[in-house]
């Protein structure tokens, strides 16, 4: 039982469980009825995404620096009672079930989902 950090549209892992796509929006030019049997995700939780205004410093960044700006306002988002109650949740869940949680970026490193994993880790969370 573990939580995959996946990149949504990527094709499933052998018992991958339930995906979570955990974006701001659905993927474009993607049919609603489409957007499992296309690996994209089976429940949309826009709740774990950064805010408009937090992507757009991620896709700004340049430097470590400016990356390190959308972490910081990323993990505040994160930190608010609602979000980190959901995280919290997560990270018991993959104890005893497998699922996973993704986005659609290319680059995990660079990606909110990195971010994602180091809080669910911090939670103790299961992730292979």
């Amino acid at each position: 039982m573990a939580v995959r950090i996946v990149r949504l549209g990527s094709a499933r892992g052998a018992n991958e469980g339930l995906r979570i796509g955990t974006v701001r929006r659905p993927p474009r030019g993607v049919a609603k009825s489409e957007f499992a049997k296309g690996n994209w995700y089976d429940v949309w939780f826009p709740n774990l995404a950064p805010s408009a205004q937090t992507v757009k410093l991620a896709l700004a960044a340049e430097s470590q620096r400016e990356w390190g700006a959308f972490v910081k306002r990323y993990r505040a988002e994160m930190a608010s009672p609602e979000n980190s109650r959901v995280l919290d949740l997560l990270a018991a869940l993959s104890h005893a079930s497998n699922f996973s949680v993704g986005c659609y970026c290319a680059e995990e490193s660079r990606c909110h989902r990195s971010v994602l994993r180091e809080l669910l880790l911090e939670r103790r969370a299961r992730i292979l």
